[in-house]
């Protein structure tokens, strides 16, 4: 036997335990600030934390309930509805309480505007020919022509008259009514507008007194006129927009209010509809939950006749049929392993009486013509394979029965690797293969039955020398973790694709017309993988036609101890796929850059790159994956991305730890 290497540990050189930072990661001013526990820092994520603890119940809720979203989303999307419905309606309101004041206003100014224009016509210039006497009657008849308009308003609009003069309107006779403030009320832009043209303008603007009075929003309308003497003036009709604004914030008051009514109404109304809904459906997923924890008898309650009923009724139907056809299940597994194990006991009796029969006959074959002893040597090989089968039977029929008991003991794996290879030393050297060992330099202690455990081995190295061709078969051992793994490799016919998922099946065979040569039964490997499952562990089959196959058994260390990987590989380093990618890389790396204008030497073919050590757990033997088979010259082809780098890549893998088929057969 020839010694090889262990698998390496995590931490070991070699092995990649992370990623290395590279530009952009951690020498950023992220990762700088992460570090240093600036903002983005540690204090950072501790204030996120603590924001974020008390929504997570808010959130586990939303995620959870149907009966909130739902009710949410409605409150949501009234909300969304009513808004945009209140604020078209305050729009139009607005807009219609504001057109019916200005056209009111403009109506109110032009009767104004037309009467100081008739009361100017019809008044005689005062008498006297200084500037000033003329001035003075000028004020007068503002003050008095401003008294007249307003007078008519009943404080439902102010007048004012200016001059024209930019200066100190108050000495220029600035006359308003209401004790309203001409100098702040009238906007700039709007006397220069009426300075300059004779058309009437208006502008919104603040209408502010001199009382003390708050200021008000207003509409300003004005015009240039002519007073009695023929001077230009200002008069300005301010109307204030104080009811308006009232209407309007009246409006909102009543929309707010009973949008946030509909908007309750409209939750509550989908509450209701919802907790209709869901709860029939909350009673069917507790009764779905009860049934598949094995409550067969469980029923939902059934009330009327609308669709929930139906749906009700249905999944009672349901139930019932699967409760039948469970209990019919479960009477036939009991029937087929009864007379499995009724069978298999009472053949003994008769079988113990035929032995005996056949061993006479045997040891007097040499009496016997050579026909006849051929005949006596053929029965007592039948006989010991009928022995066998019975064996086997009888376990399957303890596995089937749950009554299949465990005794563990931590035990060193090499020496039962030893024993089993010790057996089947004769079948070797029958067979012209030799048998090696990898891994045995160090102890590969584990609580195992190792009865259970040689059993294991035993099928796995005989199928590997009977299938292996004559050439050299290889057991590896490695431990790492909490997980020790034997993985035995042979370079025989291998497995075609779809094979590795029925290797396992009980009585199974790659090739029906091949041979037994050790007159095998056809269930140890079935056996093999329930003594496997019964530790805790994994059985699991690798193979490419025409390169062999390998078999690795997981243990974990310690009993009901979960495993999370192996510490082999389940495809060897010396697969098809892992050679063409070795010479690839190869390739890539063999051809050195060449000074300019010299001719290439000739290359000589590097040796293969020393492999990479590799990562002590597969996380790809995990349950549910595990058995691969690589096609014929389809072997880089179909490689996909390896993140484990143990070989198996994203290929289908097909479990053989969980095997839902009743059972597994040999090769």
């Amino acid at each position: 036997m020839s010694a090889g290497s262990t698998a390496p540990k995590p931490g070991d050189p070699g092995v990649r335990t992370g990623r290395a930072a590279g530009p952009g990661r951690g020498g950023s001013r992220v990762g700088r600030l992460l570090q240093d526990g600036t903002p983005g820092g540690p204090a950072f994520r501790l204030v996120a934390r603590w924001l974020r603890r008390p929504l997570l119940p808010a959130v586990r809720l939303w995620r959870r309930n149907l009966q909130v979203r739902v009710v949410a989303g409605t409150l949501l999307m009234s909300l969304g509805v009513v808004l945009l419905l209140g604020l078209v309606v305050i729009g139009q309101v607005r807009n219609g309480l504001l057109d019916a004041k200005e056209r009111a206003a403009q109506s109110q100014a032009a009767g104004g505007f037309s009467a100081a224009q008739d009361k100017a016509a019809t008044t005689p210039p005062a008498p006297g020919g200084q500037d000033g006497g003329r001035a003075g009657a000028s004020v007068n008849w503002r003050s008095t022509l401003v008294e007249q308009l307003a007078s008519g308003g009943q404080s439902a609009f102010n007048v004012v008259a200016l001059s024209l003069e930019t200066g100190n309107t108050a000495s220029r006779g600035a006359r308003a009514s209401g004790e309203v403030d001409p100098t702040t009320s009238i906007p700039a832009e709007l006397r220069h507008n009426v300075a300059q043209g004779t058309s009437t303008y208006q502008q919104p603007a603040r209408i502010h007194y001199t009382s003390g009075k708050a200021s008000e929003p207003g509409l300003v309308i004005g015009k240039r006129l002519n007073d009695a003497d023929g001077t230009p003036y200002e008069l300005y009709y301010l109307f204030p927009l104080t009811q308006e604004e009232d209407s309007l914030a009246l409006v909102k008051t009543t929309l707010a209010t009973a949008g946030l009514f509909v908007v309750v109404l409209l939750g509550a109304i989908a509450w209701l509809v919802v907790r209709q809904v869901v709860t029939p459906v909350r009673m069917a997923a507790a009764v779905a939950e009860r049934l598949s924890a094995s409550g067969l008898q469980e029923r939902m309650k059934v009330t009327g006749e609308d669709d929930i009923a139906r749906l009700g009724e249905a999944f009672n139907k349901m139930a019932q049929t699967i409760q039948l056809k469970i209990q019919q299940l479960e009477e036939l597994s009991r029937m087929q392993r009864r007379f499995v194990s009724d069978v298999s006991h009472e053949l003994r009796t008769p079988l113990t009486t035929v032995r005996m029969a056949a061993d006479v006959i045997h040891e007097a074959r040499v009496d016997f013509d050579p026909v006849t002893a051929r005949s006596a040597e053929l029965l007592g090989d039948q006989l010991d394979r009928f022995e066998s089968l019975l064996s086997d039977l009888l376990e399957i029929s303890r596995f089937d029965a749950g009554a299949a008991a465990l005794e563990a003991e931590p035990i060193d794996l090499r020496q039962v690797v030893r024993r089993v290879i010790g057996g089947a030393e004769p079948l070797a050297e029958r067979k012209g293969t030799r048998i090696l060992v990898l891994g045995d330099e160090q102890p590969v202690v584990a609580e195992v039955d190792a009865r259970r455990v040689e059993r294991v081995l035993r099928n796995l190295v005989v199928n590997a020398v009977e299938h292996g061709e004559g050439r050299d078969v290889t057991v590896k051992l490695a431990a790492a973790g909490g997980a020790v793994a034997v993985a035995v490799r042979d370079y025989g016919i291998g497995l075609k694709p779809g094979e590795a998922t029925r290797v396992f099946n009980r009585f199974w065979r790659a090739d029906p017309s091949r041979a037994r040569t050790t007159g095998g039964t056809g269930l140890g490997l079935s056996i093999a993988v329930e003594d496997a499952r019964l530790h805790g562990g994994w059985l699991q089959a690798w193979g490419e036609p025409g390169g062999g196959s390998q078999f690795r058994l997981t243990l974990p260390r310690t009993a009901d101890e979960p495993l999370r990987g192996s510490p082999i590989p389940l495809e060897p380093e010396d697969s098809r796929r892992n050679r063409e990618q070795a010479a690839a890389g190869a390739r890539l790396t063999a051809v050195p850059a060449q000074p300019a204008g010299e001719h290439p030497a000739a290359l000589s073919v590097p040796p293969r790159l020393a492999s990479v050590p590799r990562a002590t757990v597969d996380p790809t033997a995990l349950p549910g994956s595990g058995a691969r088979v690589v096609p014929r010259g389809a072997a880089g082809a179909e490689a996909g991305e390896d993140p484990d780098g143990d070989g198996v890549g994203g290929e289908a893998m097909a479990s053989t730890r969980a095997e839902r088929e009743g059972g597994t057969g040999g090769r």
